[in-house]
């Protein structure tokens, strides 16, 4: 198994704070997800100026697209996205609209199961239409009623789709190792960095926990 890539979730409406925090835990982070109430706040802008600054990391914007597949994400691959992301409660055609959109710019798109009711027949479905990311997500709204996302992950990981797995969902350094063990090809974090003291530190100790597993 490849060495996982952790996702940092960059989630401020602040344009100017949201670069900062991104060179701030650059070193230890692979992915810079540019999170769905940011995106829709900032705008293609923070794509262009993120895809400048780090060249050398995977871009992620997280759409979320729920129709329009093809249209809505053509424009963020063609900005420098390397992914972006699918509701799959959108259904197979709109799935089936990003994936095209992604392969078109020589990039990758991801289905976010969150509220996907059967999430073992989306992934098949999705898989088989060409996506390369399997999102589970646990929502922030599912996490405040005490919801994980390690049945799900359990579930998806057992297929054995030619997929790589993301997991974002309260994921912190008590629990990030079990996410790796557990099958997890990307490694989402947000609060457990942004909230902390020292967000560099706190990426720093992810990387850590998660290299040594």
């Amino acid at each position: 198994m490849a060495k996982p890539l952790i996702q940092m979730a960059l989630d401020s409406l602040d344009f100017d704070a949201t670069v900062g925090l991104a060179t701030l835990v650059a070193p230890h982070v692979d992915i810079f997800e540019i999170g769905t109430p940011c995106i829709k706040h900032n705008g293609i802008n923070l794509v262009r100026e993120l895809r400048a600054r780090f060249p050398d990391k995977l871009l992620l914007v997280d759409l979320k697209t729920m129709d329009a597949g093809e249209y809505e994400a053509t424009p963020f691959y063609a900005a420098g996205a390397d992914i972006c992301t699918v509701l799959g409660v959108s259904g197979l055609a709109t799935c089936q609209g990003v994936i095209k959109a992604a392969n078109a710019h020589g990039a990758e798109a991801q289905i976010d199961l969150i509220n996907v009711e059967d999430k073992i027949a989306c992934a098949r479905a999705t898989a088989d239409a060409g996506a390369q990311i399997m999102g589970i997500h646990t929502g922030l709204d599912a996490q405040a009623a005490g919801h994980t996302p390690f049945a799900d992950l359990n579930d998806i990981a057992a297929l054995g789709l030619p997929v790589r797995i993301s997991v974002a969902g309260g994921i912190k350094p008590s629990t990030v190792q079990d996410v790796v063990r557990a099958g997890a090809n990307i490694i989402v974090v947000g609060a457990a960095i942004y909230g902390a003291a020292s967000p560099a530190d706190a990426a720093r100790e992810i990387r850590e926990l998660v290299d040594a597993v």
